[in-house]
């Protein structure tokens, strides 16, 4: 990727400021800039053009920096915005990366620092661009190494297009954040994406959500003989064990501040000392992070730092809920009783169609590890040949004494007759169930032999 080559825009109204800006570019080989000394003008140069990022300053008349940063999120919030500020006030710092800047700069800025800055953003933007052509165009292609994925259930083509994109995005060095609800198996997608990656370290998985800042450095760092009470020996750290393959980081989001500087410096430069070491070492190991945390807000907060978020969210997987694919919980359910039934020693029984179209109106706030625990449970207690509802009480519509029941019905015109009524609700009930006879008379609370005798005489 060459830096030079992408276009980049620098906004300040002073301007022997961008005049300086201007010389320390091209003394670093940068030549396809633009510089605008006019706010009022600024949106209307980014819509003219494309650019892979922007250094804006934070005060100018007319329209100000901080009113800028706004409207360039708004139109696009991909383009990373670096701030410069004569002010080194900290909460103005906050409000800027709560309103989505990338980086934070205090005039006068230092050319190295500008330019090194610089250079990350572009690198950003245009890592960004490729992921979202990357995403894009595999939608429709077929899998290389269905193997990689043998351990995830699914009919749903959704999921088959993030196995798609894991499969594009496997060999890449960068790191990849995987988000979701708790439960919709962030780890077995890790574990995927390295299968997929041919790579031929370990996979090695670590919770780093309720660790400390010095226990998390101990467990992905290590540290040397004598570099706390009780360090008898040199041990090596996760991020060692990990050399040539995947470290999984999972509760990313809650990872306190000071981890968060460190485990940047890995990201940004491959870097890390042990505990007690002032020698550098590297990695390859590539980094896979996942939170059910939103970090958006998280950002907002001032709890999770902003850069650390653009460096982890160079390849995004974001995992659908349970509830988003229940086409997938039948098949999962089945799968799911079959393993009960195997670690448990007994034959697998049927899940009965009732409990399929309960479980398919479920909304399973524990996504698939509650599916799984469910089934798990029901699998155990069962001492028949088929599982019926009473093995699921998750699943069991709540009591209600009939003067409870909150049902409206709206009709115009004359009142209808009893038989319409009934009418209309068994044919309603059977659309709904694909013509599914047994599962039809579980949703209107009757027999399947009462229904069928109905529908006969309807006929």
């Amino acid at each position: 990727m060459s830096l030079s080559c992408n276009r980049f825009s620098i906004i300040d109204d002073e301007d022997d400021v961008l005049q300086s800006y201007r010389m320390a570019l091209l003394l670093a080989k940068f030549d396809n800039f633009v510089l605008c000394n006019d706010s009022t003008k600024a949106m209307k140069l980014l819509k003219q053009n494309e650019y892979s990022a922007i250094i804006l300053d934070l005060t100018m008349p007319d329209i100000s920096g901080q009113e800028l940063l706004v409207k360039i999120k708004e139109y696009n919030p991909d383009i990373p915005v670096t701030v410069v500020t004569g002010s080194n006030r900290v909460n103005t710092a906050v409000e800027c990366m709560k309103n989505g800047a990338y980086d934070y700069m205090v005039k006068p800025v230092d050319e190295n620092r500008l330019i090194s800055g610089l250079r990350n953003a572009i690198e950003l933007g245009e890592l960004r661009k490729e992921n979202l052509a990357l995403k894009t165009g595999i939608m429709g292609a077929a899998l290389n190494s269905p193997d990689a994925f043998s351990g995830i259930i699914t009919v749903s083509e959704n999921m088959r297009g993030i196995f798609r994109y894991i499969e594009a995005i496997a060999a890449s060095p960068r790191p990849v954040l995987i988000t979701g609800e708790s439960g919709t198996g962030k780890e077995l997608f890790g574990r995927a994406i390295h299968a997929a990656s041919k790579r031929t370290g370990k996979f090695i998985a670590v919770n780093v959500g309720g660790l400390d800042d010095m226990l998390f450095s101990d467990t992905l760092f290590g540290h040397r003989k004598g570099a706390f009470t009780g360090a008898d020996g040199e041990r090596g750290g996760l991020i060692e064990q990990a050399a040539g393959g995947t470290l999984f980081l999972d509760e990313i989001g809650v990872l306190e501040k000071n981890s968060q500087v460190k485990l940047l410096r890995l990201l940004q430069d491959c870097e890390y000392y042990p505990l007690g070491s002032d020698i550098v070492k590297t990695t390859d190991a590539v980094i896979v992070a996942a939170t059910n945390e939103n970090l958006d807000l998280r950002i907002k907060e001032g709890t999770f730092r902003n850069d650390l978020y653009f460096r982890l969210n160079t390849h995004h997987i974001h995992l659908p809920a349970l509830r988003e694919r229940p086409d997938d919980i039948p098949v999962l359910a089945a799968k799911l009783a079959l393993d009960a039934a195997k670690s448990l020693g007994k034959k697998c029984p049927e899940i009965g169609p009732d409990v399929l179209t309960r479980l398919r109106n479920y909304s399973f706030p524990g996504n698939v590890r509650e599916l799984q625990s469910m089934v798990f449970d029901a699998v155990a207690r069962c001492d028949k040949l088929t599982l019926d509802a009473s093995y699921f009480p998750a699943l069991k519509p709540p009591k209600q004494n009939k003067s409870e029941r909150n049902v409206s019905i709206f009709y115009t015109g004359s009142l209808p007759q009893l038989v319409d009524v009934e009418e209309f609700f068994i044919s309603e009930a059977m659309r709904i169930t694909n013509g599914n006879q047994t599962e039809a008379a579980a949703l209107l609370g009757i027999s399947q032999s009462t229904l069928s005798r109905r529908g006969k005489n309807r006929t």
